[in-house]
C-alpha cells in the first residue's frame, strides 16, 4: 500500500497533539480529529459512488476543508483536482471539463459560478457545499458537508500503486490553457520526505503556512505534518497578523516568498523579537533578489531556504534549495542551492537536450527524480516536449551550475510571468484582452518589482478612432480573469514588436518598459 493519506496514521504521532490550527476560527484540530474528519468526508464521497481514478475538483478558499478535502479525495483513491475560489467562469470551467470532474467540493461563495459550469460540464454530476459560519443552510441540489457521517470503524486507505494518480495540478502551458501536470502518490511520498530532508523538520516543529491551498507549496504544510508537528495556517498573508501568529505559536519554520521577506524586511524595529523562535523561512516562486536577501540575513539572522522547483515537482520533490546549517550555500545571496531527495540536476543546450553543458555554462535546467509528474493530462504531445524519455524533465528555465553542483538561475525559456508566487501565462491574458472591441493587438509581459518580483504590464494596440481608459481596461480584465492576473499597467502604443510580422519580441517590450516600475 502506498496511499499518501497513511501519514495521519503513524502511531508515533501522540493522537491529542495539534496538527492543524486555524487561528481565524480559533480552531485547533488534533491529529485524531483531522483524520476522523479525512475518514468522514472520504466516506461521504464514496457514498455518492465516487470511487478510485474519478476526479475531484476543489473550488474553495484556503481553510482547514481544503487540506481535509485533499485527504479524503486521496484516501479513496481519487483524484483531487485543485482550483482557486478566485477563478472566474472560464477558469473553472476549463479545470473542470479538461479533468473530466464528476464532483466538486465548494462553498456558499462558489455555488453560483459552479451552477453555470455545471451547464456547459454534464459529467459535473454532485456539488459538495461547505456551509460558511452564519450562512443559510445550503439549497439548490448541494450536498452539505456537515452532512456526511462519521466513517464507521476504521477506514483504511486506499490500496494505490506508487505510480497511481493522485492529483491533477494545473499549470500554464505554452498554448496559454493551464495543463494538468499528473502528480502520483509516488510523486507525494518522496516530495514530503525531500522537504522534511531540506528543512530537518522535527515533531517540535511549528510551521506558519501562507501558500494558497489550491497550489503545491501546501506540501510544506503537509511534510510538517508527515514529520510530526504543527501546521498553523493563515488564509493570506498581511505582515501585522502574520508577525503576531508568529510569536503567539512560536513558529520554527516560516513559509515566505520574495514579497513577504521584502516587507519583513522593511517593517518597523523589533519585529526581530516577533521572530525570535523562527529557525528558517522559505522562500520560492520567484527571484529573491540579492539586495533583499543581503538585508534580511544581516537584520534577522534566519537561513532563507531559498528554493527552485515546479508544480511538476511538487516543488523541491525534485529539486533544489540553500540549506540551513550549510550558510556558503547563498553564494552572494544569489543561489537556489543544492539538489534534494534523489533529485539529479543537469544544464543542458536549450535547442539540443540531448547534449549537457559543463560547469558554468548557462542552458536549460533539466531535473531527474522521483517526485517528477507523469506528464500533462491528456496532452502527449506537450508531454513527450518537456517529460524525456530517459527521465529527465526539461523546465524552461535558465541557469548554470558552478563547479561544486550549485545551481543559479538567470532568466526563463519560457515567457512565465511569477508575481508573489503567482504563475501567470501571458497568452491566456492576452486571449482576453483581445477581445475588448477597442483593442487591435496586444502584449503581455512581466517588469521587475522589488517586493513582487515581477508585476504583469500590457502594452495595447488600439483600433483606429478608439479610446481604452485605464479604469475601464482593469474592469474589463477583472471580469474575465482571476485578479492575480490583470496587468498591473496599461501601456498604449503605435505597434509591437514581432519577427517577421508575427513572432512577438517580449524581451523587447521589458527591455524598453522594464525600468518604469510596476
Amino acid at each position: 500500500m502506498s496511499n499518501v493519506t497513511t501519514l495521519l496514521d503513524a502511531k508515533s504521532v501522540p493522537e491529542a497533539k495539534a496538527a492543524l490550527v486555524c487561528p481565524s476560527r480559533n480552531r485547533t484540530y488534533s491529529y485524531k480529529e483531522l483524520r476522523e474528519e479525512m475518514n468522514r468526508v472520504g466516506h461521504g464521497l464514496s457514498g455518492l459512488g465516487i470511487k478510485k481514478g474519478d476526479r475531484v475538483c476543489i473550488f474553495l478558499d484556503s481553510s482547514p476543508e481544503y487540506l481535509i478535502s485533499y485527504f479524503a479525495i486521496w484516501r479513496i483513491g481519487a483524484v483531487a483536482v485543485p482550483t482557486n475560489i478566485v477563478y472566474q467562469e472560464e477558469e473553472l470551467l476549463h479545470a473542470v471539463s479538461d479533468a473530466g470532474a464528476c464532483a466538486i467540493i465548494t462553498d456558499s461563495r462558489g455555488v453560483r459560478i459552479v451552477a453555470e459550469v455545471q451547464k456547459k460540464a454534464p459529467d459535473l454530476s454532485q456539488v459538495i457545499c461547505v456551509a460558511d459560519p452564519g450562512t443559510r443552510p445550503v439549497t439548490g441540489g448541494a450536498i452539505a458537508w456537515s452532512s456526511f457521517s462519521p466513517a464507521p470503524g476504521s477506514m483504511r486507505a486506499a490500496n494505490c500503486a506508487m505510480d497511481d494518480l493522485c492529483h491533477i495540478q494545473y499549470t500554464a502551458g505554452t498554448t496559454g490553457k493551464p495543463k494538468g501536470a499528473m502528480l502520483s502518490h509516488g510523486n507525494w511520498m518522496t516530495a514530503l520526505d525531500a522537504e522534511r530532508e531540506a528543512l530537518r523538520l522535527r515533531p517540535n516543529d511549528v510551521y506558519l503556512g501562507i501558500y494558497p491551498m489550491g497550489h503545491v507549496g501546501l506540501s510544506w504544510g503537509i511534510a510538517v505534518l508527515r514529520a510530526g508537528g504543527t501546521f498553523v495556517m493563515m488564509e493570506r498573508f498581511n505582515p501585522n497578523g502574520y508577525l503576531a501568529l508568529a510569536k503567539q505559536y512560536k513558529v520554527t519554520v516560516l513559509a515566505g516568498m520574495p514579497p513577504v521577506i521584502h516587507t519583513l524586511t522593511h517593517s518597523e524595529p523589533g519585529t526581530e523579537n516577533d521572530l525570535r523562535t523562527a529557525r528558517v523561512i522559505i522562500s520560492g516562486g520567484g527571484q529573491l533578489l540579492p539586495s533583499v536577501w543581503e538585508a534580511f540575513d544581516k537584520r534577522f539572522h534566519i537561513p532563507v531556504a531559498n528554493s527552485y522547483g515546479l508544480s511538476e515537482t511538487i516543488v523541491i520533490g525534485s529539486g533544489t534549495t540553500t540549506l540551513p546549517e550549510y550558510p556558503a550555500l547563498t553564494r552572494n545571496y544569489q543561489s537556489v542551492g543544492v539538489a534534494v531527495g534523489y533529485t539529479e540536476v543537469r544544464i543542458v543546450d536549450a535547442d539540443d537536450p540531448e547534449r549537457e553543458l559543463a560547469p558554468g555554462e548557462t542552458g536549460e535546467i533539466a531535473l531527474r527524480g522521483p517526485s517528477v509528474a507523469k506528464g500533462y493530462w491528456n496532452l502527449p504531445e506537450a508531454t513527450a516536449a518537456v517529460f524525456r524519455h530517459d527521465g529527465w524533465f526539461l523546465t524552461g528555465d535558465i541557469g548554470y551550475l558552478d563547479a561544486e553542483g550549485i545551481l543559479y538561475i538567470t532568466d526563463r525559456k519560457k515567457d512565465m510571468i511569477i508575481m508573489s508566487g503567482w504563475k501567470i501565462y501571458p497568452t491566456e491574458v492576452e486571449n482576453v484582452i483581445v477581445q475588448h472591441p477597442a483593442v487591435a493587438d496586444v502584449a503581455v509581459f512581466g517588469i521587475p518589482d522589488e517586493r513582487r518580483g515581477e508585476s504583469p504590464v500590457a502594452a495595447v494596440v488600439l483600433k483606429t478612432g478608439s479610446v481604452l481608459p485605464e479604469q475601464e481596461f482593469e474592469s474589463f480584465c477583472r471580469t474575465h480573469l482571476a485578479g492575480y492576473k490583470v496587468p498591473r499597467k496599461l501601456i498604449i502604443v503605435n505597434d509591437l514588436p514581432r519577427v517577421h510580422g508575427w513572432k512577438l519580441l517580449r524581451r523587447t517590450l521589458r527591455e524598453k518598459f522594464g525600468a518604469m516600475g510596476p
